[in-house]
């Protein structure tokens, strides 16, 4: 079946769920008290007018769905574009998959939620942000620093909570299409339907197809692969009056992209001598949940909550010489009890259970390279990891607010206790002017492959060496990651425009790792050594939103980034500066509006800041940092009744990477690597879209 005899058939299922809910239009919307939170979540109110702002006891940034509307954004990982918080790039110039950083560090150390519900982890975390369309997200919680123990110990850096859709959705049909210049068409096609008073549900799918047969730089490679992606979501939820919640779903990722020289079809993946070097990766993705929450009494201060999900994540992929095959089964289930005892004390305690069954094996079998071709199997890797923990949470009327809590984990993989302890302090000393810090402890178990996805790009052999070179073999022994964050933030309302959007906000950050895993590519020449070391980053932003009217409002921002790493060369510790980190970024946006917003106007100026690059491009391109670059965005948006029409521009000036691979002449030779990808790949890009709503 054809993917457009599958479009069609979705819309036209779409199309009839939105026609029943119209002839139902006096059935009561379940639950609209409790729709848009549950008693899993803590609260952070945002309009939907405000595309950006700050609020909750942690440190949490909330990019609103008119933020996500101030550019095309396809995906989660584009969502971003617009703060200087996260950092987004390509991990290499040939697969199209996205990476992000929060704090200088690379996304894996984000503790991914989707409403609560811990998503993106292990071999799903090299794709997961192209999984996520960006029109069927509601809001982005960012939260930096430490957080909740209420799931896991993970998060070293910190939290991204994304909220979709809800079922109770006034929206029987929503219609999002979009093209671009380089040959990429998508499409949300959403319903929400409520079939009575208990019982409401959403259907969700996205589809997009890219053709970017186009090499900018001449260089034999294509810029971006040829990508096809089907994504269906269905999402139910049943209230009683009683309060009792159960929401239940599942969803289906299946991605298939081609890239490398422009010559190279998939027919040639499977031969021994292809005529051309390319890159075949297909990604599935399956995914269910159940999520129930029941009041203890009648005023709700009491509740009880269960939440299980499990992933199915199977990726297949050939890079030239290389192959690689991956099977991960994740299970995730929590209990989770929470007591307002009164107005300045709650209590929060959990019982978790957690398990990844994880499968890897990577081929690299290259002619011509003698004792570097071979077989590399990691070890099936199985966790399991019961656990449980408490939060207490101290409110002294406004002024004061003091969260700390602990999590106790058993890893059996690892065999070894993982004690989680964090604090977070919010106070409010006088109106509109807010302190916030916290400080925790934070653990990751490490996917030297999937959290390191370039280094297939490239011709490098890969070695594991244990704890500062003591060992190297070809096996996998590391340790769990463990870091510690600490920080804070002070933040000053100001009187000018929509309740708390505007202000001025200075904050800092620094993350320290006792085991941190680190792809060396400096080891050895031709070799990236995956090893054990100790890391020092650190993160100083300052951000200004002034929202003059309710037609004009301006966000600016800038970070700087200190990333720091302590290896060993020559039997001698040494720090160096960790490459292919922004060392600074800012962003510049501006958003005017007309009267009822029929006309919108969005204009984007990022500034990207230097990276340090790895010593064998250093010398290849005559420089030891990467060079600053802007990139510009615009954007216009037409509302009428029930359509927007938009139109827009990415990457104004045209600036890219003009040398993104190294050995591009020579793609099966030794000094072959298309991993240091500094700079955009592509090059001016046009865009128009439509987004259609139909209204109950």
């Amino acid at each position: 079946m054809t993917i457009k005899r599958i479009t069609f058939i979705i819309f036209l299922l779409c199309l009839g769920r939105a026609a029943y809910a119209q002839l139902e239009e006096d059935i009561p919307v379940p639950g609209s008290e409790l729709a848009e939170e549950d008693t899993l979540q803590e609260a952070v109110y945002v309009a939907r007018g405000s595309s950006l702002k700050r609020s909750g006891k942690f440190n949490t940034e909330a990019i609103t769905a008119a933020g996500i509307c101030k550019m095309a954004c396809c995906n989660l990982a584009e969502s971003f574009e617009n703060t200087a918080s996260i950092s987004v790039g390509y991990s290499d110039a040939v697969t199209g998959a996205r990476q992000i950083k929060l704090l200088g560090l690379s996304g894996v150390y984000t503790q991914m939620q989707d409403e609560k519900m811990p998503v993106m982890r292990g071999l799903s975390s090299t794709f997961g942000f192209n999984y996520v369309p960006g029109q069927w997200l509601e809001n982005i919680l960012i939260s930096k620093g430490p957080t909740s123990v209420a799931n896991d110990s993970g998060g070293i850096t910190g939290q991204i909570d994304m909220e979709h859709r809800k079922p109770v959705d006034e929206t029987p049909l929503f219609v999002n299409l979009y093209g671009s210049s380089d040959k990429m068409f998508d499409g949300n096609i959403i319903s929400a339907l409520q079939l009575n008073d208990r019982w409401s549900t959403i259907l969700l799918t996205y589809f997009s197809y890219a053709n970017s047969m186009m090499d900018h730089n001449g260089d034999g490679f294509r810029d971006d692969p040829t990508t096809r992606q089907i994504n269906v979501s269905n999402r139910w939820l049943y209230y009683d009056p009683s309060g009792l919640q159960i929401r239940f779903g599942f969803k289906v990722v299946d991605d298939d992209r081609v890239g490398g020289q422009m010559a190279f079809t998939r027919d040639m993946a499977n031969q021994q001598r292809p005529a051309a070097w390319g890159s075949l990766i297909g990604n599935r993705l399956y995914n269910g949940y159940l999520k129930v929450g029941m009041p203890m009494n009648e005023d709700q201060s009491s509740s009880l909550a269960f939440v299980t999900t499990f992933n199915r994540y199977e990726t297949d992929a050939s890079f030239g010489y290389k192959r690689y095959q991956g099977l991960q089964h994740t299970w995730f289930a929590n209990l989770l009890y929470h007591n307002d005892i009164n107005e300045s004390h709650t209590v929060e305690a959990a019982l978790t259970g957690q398990f990844d069954d994880t499968g890897e094996e990577y081929r690299f079998l290259p002619e011509g390279f003698g004792s570097m071709a071979g077989s590399l199997f990691i070890p099936h890797k199985k966790e399991i990891m019961p656990g449980a923990m408490a939060e207490y949470t101290f409110r002294y009327g406004d002024h004061l607010t003091v969260l700390s809590g602990a999590r106790l984990d058993y890893n059996s993989y690892y065999q070894k206790w993982l004690f989680a302890p964090r604090a977070t302090i919010k106070f409010v000393p006088v109106h509109d002017l807010v302190f916030r810090g916290s400080a925790g402890r934070a653990y990751h178990s490490p996917s030297a492959f999937a959290d390191n996805y370039g280094q297939f790009s490239n011709n490098r052999q890969l070695i594991f060496s244990y704890v500062n070179d003591q060992e190297t073999n070809r096996g996998f022994n590391m340790d769990m990651e463990d870091g510690i964050t600490f920080g804070g933030n002070v933040t000053y309302y100001l009187p000018l425009g929509d309740e708390d959007a505007s202000f001025i906000s200075l904050e800092y950050f620094r993350t320290d790792f006792a085991n941190h895993v680190y792809a060396d590519r400096e080891w050895a020449p031709g070799i990236t050594c995956f090893t054990m070391v100790q890391s020092a980053t650190q993160t100083l932003q300052a951000d200004l939103s002034l929202d003059f009217s309710e037609h004009f409002n301006a966000l600016l921002t800038f970070r700087y980034t200190d990333p720091r790493v302590r290896i060993m060369d020559a039997g001698v510790r040494k720090e160096i500066v960790r490459p292919m980190t922004n060392l600074y970024k800012g962003v510049l946006n501006l958003q005017y509006k007309t009267n009822l917003s029929k006309w919108i106007f969005d204009f984007t100026a990022q500034l990207n800041g230097p990276m340090r690059l790895p010593n064998y491009a250093a010398t290849a391109w005559n420089m030891d940092y990467s060079p600053v670059y802007p990139m510009l965005y615009g954007q216009i948006t037409h509302k009428m009744r029930a359509m927007d029409i938009y139109a827009g521009v990415e990457n104004i000036t045209g600036f890219r990477q003009h040398d993104a691979i190294l050995g591009a002449d020579d793609p099966f030779g030794a000094d072959f690597d298309a991993s240091v990808v500094w700079g955009p790949l592509m090059g001016r890009k046009f865009y128009l879209g439509l987004r259609y709503t139909l209204w109950k």
